[in-house]
């Protein structure tokens, strides 16, 4: 696998664990001011997210990496085989 592979797989791992982690811990606000969205989230933490998808993306990375490296799965033979 080529290093900008590699990097675009992260890419996509970490935005699919993004979205799966955001509604994690949302409270609404109960009385929204003018102008406020009701659905809005009181407290969204995004730091603390993009940490949590950051580590968890990772985690995912390498065993993709090493399903890769380790010859499991081949996007190339699937096609030659057809």
């Amino acid at each position: 696998m080529s290093w900008a592979t590699g990097v675009m797989v992260y890419i996509v791992l970490w935005w699919t664990v993004l979205f799966a982690v955001l509604p994690l811990g949302v409270r609404r606000v109960e009385k929204p001011g003018k102008g406020q969205e009701h659905g809005a989230p009181e407290r969204p933490e995004l730091l603390r997210k993009a940490i949590i998808t950051s580590a968890v993306t990772a985690v995912l990375w390498l065993a993709f990496y090493a399903l890769h490296e380790a010859d499991v799965f081949s996007f190339r033979r699937m096609v030659e085989g057809s």
